[in-house]
């Protein structure tokens, strides 16, 4: 894992939080985008080397949803930036952490994703990212 690449966190209001957080961390929004597959609209703003990722949903079935509803807004994922996410997850997948898919999926901000099952990373969802690009 080369580093961390973003800290997602789950939102009711994705215009409201975008405000807060371009006063919160003095720098504009560069990216909104929705991942339909997801059920989510994501902002991201840059803030050193990484990234902050806010998550709304966009349907009440959305795991963002869910998220709120069971645990309210915070903190959703750990996202980590691999080079060959295909690996990483193989490698991981032989350690014992359970995968949440089995292969490389579109994700936001044009990365391929995965995520790993918080019940194999002491209750954090994590997810890799590698660029598309």
């Amino acid at each position: 894992m080369l580093k961390i690449e973003h800290l997602g966190i789950a939102v009711k209001d994705l215009n409201a939080s975008i405000d807060l957080y371009t006063q919160l961390l003095g720098t504009p929004c560069y990216k909104v985008e929705e991942v339909a597959s997801e059920g989510v609209n994501t902002a991201f703003f840059m803030t050193g080397e990484s990234k902050v990722e806010l998550l709304q949903a966009t349907t009440e079935t959305s795991p963002i949803a869910k998220f709120i509803e069971k645990k309210g807004q915070g903190i959703h994922h750990i996202a980590f930036d691999v080079e060959d996410i295909s690996a990483e997850m193989k490698r991981l997948e032989a350690l014992g952490f359970e995968l949440l898919n089995a292969t490389p999926k579109n994700g936001a901000d044009n990365k391929l994703v995965c995520f790993l099952h918080p019940k194999t990373t002491n209750g954090v969802l994590i997810e890799l990212c590698q660029n598309k690009g």
